[in-house]
């Protein structure tokens, strides 16, 4: 069997529990909708009101939801940067146990859309802006009533980005509440396996 390209960690042993039990028969239109998306980074793959409907659809909370949908995206961006056979694919998702049907339905999806994926990555051209610097702060946001009850902190994000096009550092600020900074966190897992993976 080829070398894992989909390692198991914590979030995506989630995710393979979550995807095992979703509806096989609405399945491969999702990925369908992922793989057309997938080369798209800035654009989200659906709107909030399609989130919604999603979320009824496969009797997922949000939360959840968006790990599956993020999980997917990962194995899918994989099978792109290891130029993966569907047969090899399925084996590989088999192997982090999920289920056969929907490790079928990946290898099916790939097959069908895989090279015309890979084409669009290929096409894509990246000006990647590259960070500088890090910092943060916690604001604690006070409740307007005369008690001044405290209300769920909010921690800020400062991050210091530049490009080769411009030696001028731009600084970007983020807000997360604690469960928005859960799910960032999760996404940085994903991201570190994915850059584990390739080293």
């Amino acid at each position: 069997m080829a070398a894992p390209v989909v390692p198991e960690t914590d979030s995506i042993r989630r995710a393979v529990s979550l995807l095992n039990v979703v509806d096989p028969g609405r399945f491969p239109r999702l990925l369908s909708r992922l793989l057309q998306k997938l080369h798209l980074k800035a654009e989200s793959s659906f709107s909030e009101e399609e989130e919604e409907k999603l979320q009824i659809a496969f009797s997922l909370e949000k939360q959840d939801l968006h790990l599956v949908l993020e999980t997917i995206s990962f194995i899918l961006e994989q099978a792109v940067y290891h130029n993966l056979k569907p047969a090899s694919l399925q084996q590989q998702l088999q192997s982090i146990h999920l289920d056969q049907d929907k490790a079928e339905a990946f290898a099916s999806a790939w097959a069908a859309a895989g090279q015309d994926t890979i084409e669009k990555f290929r096409q894509r051209v990246l000006t990647p802006q590259k960070l500088e610097t890090i910092g943060w702060q916690l604001n604690l946001q006070m409740a307007e009533s005369m008690q001044a009850k405290l209300k769920s902190p909010q921690a800020v994000l400062e991050l210091g980005v530049s490009n080769e096009d411009s030696k001028n550092l731009k600084k970007v600020f983020v807000e997360f509440s604690h469960q928005e900074l859960f799910e960032f966190y999760n996404k940085l897992e994903t991201i570190q396996a994915q850059l584990d993976s390739l080293t």
